[in-house]
């Protein structure tokens, strides 16, 4: 295990990244239970958080939060912010940037594909059990966010195995592809935010990731 694993502080912040994150790829903004969350981000004071957040320069997470505040400046109910959370993850149109790993790696570019067993082993095979939404894929990125904040609080030891061989392995592809496709700054700079936060955990490990073929 990397040494800044052993640090709680660095445990922390990959705990806080994951936990903060996680819910907005998973809760309607309305509807689900991650209200609470989405009202924290519309009061933030970009410069000050810009400061606090981890993994990222100071003035590039001051512009990624300034976006998802202006994205929530119509308030959490706003039609056009709830339209584009279920435009982008729910449906029924097809999405322009599905949030299931195996949609890009696997071949026939399929849910539940490869990568989503072999996470699936892996969890099974380290005693990981599912407690919520057992119908979504497990490498959909919001459970995956999750789950790397739960395992930076509980078994830190399988972190850096856990973003080289299943987060990282699509995460920066498919958030690009997220961050192009959103129409609303909060969902633009959700995407950004997430995908240069891993980056920065994948530097300050000094992680070696081998990237599969990208099929979409």
């Amino acid at each position: 295990m990397h040494t800044k694993l052993n640090d709680v502080e660095f445990r922390g912040e990959v705990a806080f990244v994951g936990e903060t994150l996680g819910p907005f790829f998973l809760q309607d903004p309305v509807k689900g239970d991650a209200q609470v969350a989405f009202e924290a981000v519309a009061v933030l004071e970009p410069t000050e958080a810009g400061k606090e957040w981890p993994f990222v320069a100071d003035e590039r997470a001051e512009e990624l939060l300034a976006l998802m505040v202006r994205g929530l400046e119509g308030g959490i109910d706003d039609d056009g912010l709830v339209w584009e959370y279920l435009r982008l993850f729910i449906g029924p149109a097809k999405k322009p940037a599905p949030p299931w790993g195996s949609v890009y790696t696997d071949r026939e570019c399929v849910v539940f594909g490869e990568s989503t067993l072999k996470l699936r082993r892996w969890m099974r095979d380290n005693g990981i059990e599912r407690t919520t939404d057992e119908k979504t894929p497990e490498d959909h990125i919001g459970l995956m966010l999750v789950l790397l904040g739960w395992l930076a609080e509980t078994k830190p030891e399988l972190v850096e195995e856990y973003l080289c061989d299943h987060v990282l392995t699509w995460s920066s592809h498919f958030l690009d592809e997220l961050a192009q496709a959103a129409e609303q700054p909060f969902y633009q700079g959700l995407a950004l935010l997430a995908k240069e936060s891993l980056e920065g955990m994948q530097r300050e490990l000094a992680l070696e990731v081998t990237y599969p073929r990208y099929y979409r």
